[in-house]
């Protein structure tokens, strides 16, 4: 209500972007601040933060490998099975000692984060549209 489609469809793409960030923790905070900083609807940035938080474990490694490859100098040498047990157990000890990690993967996803971001308003924006028609011939 009170929301057009492109504004919703938006508001989805940025709070499933912003729930891939490879910051583990930090995902809902930031996107209830985005939410209030540019009034877009809480619940649709929110929901869409949460579906995305499977794939923010999954693209992790990625981001660390591909923040790698940006900057090269600083290696993973940890498996991926064993970087995930030492962050279950420890995760601020292993954050400190990836700090150099963890800020080359945060500049890999600002870079992917962009065009992930326009290329979802865009898919989601006429699907949008479709559901809010459909919604206005249910209510009437």
């Amino acid at each position: 209500m009170g929301v057009t489609p492109r504004q919703l469809a938006f508001t989805l793409a940025l709070g499933f972007a912003i729930g891939c960030i490879p910051l583990l923790g930090v995902t809902t905070a930031i996107c209830a601040l985005l939410a209030l900083m540019l009034r877009l609807n809480m619940p649709a940035i929110q929901a869409a933060n949460w579906v995305a938080m499977p794939l923010q474990v999954v693209l992790l490694f990625p981001f660390f490998r591909l923040g790698q490859w940006m900057f090269p100098g600083q290696s993973l040498t940890l498996t991926r099975t064993d970087l995930l047990s030492r962050m279950a157990t420890a995760p601020w000890p292993v954050m400190r000692q990836m700090s150099g990690l963890y800020e080359h993967a945060l500049l890999a996803w600002l870079i992917t984060a962009g065009p992930a971001l326009l290329v979802l308003t865009l898919l989601l924006t006429p699907l949008m549209h479709r559901f809010s028609r459909l919604m206005s011939q249910v209510s009437e």
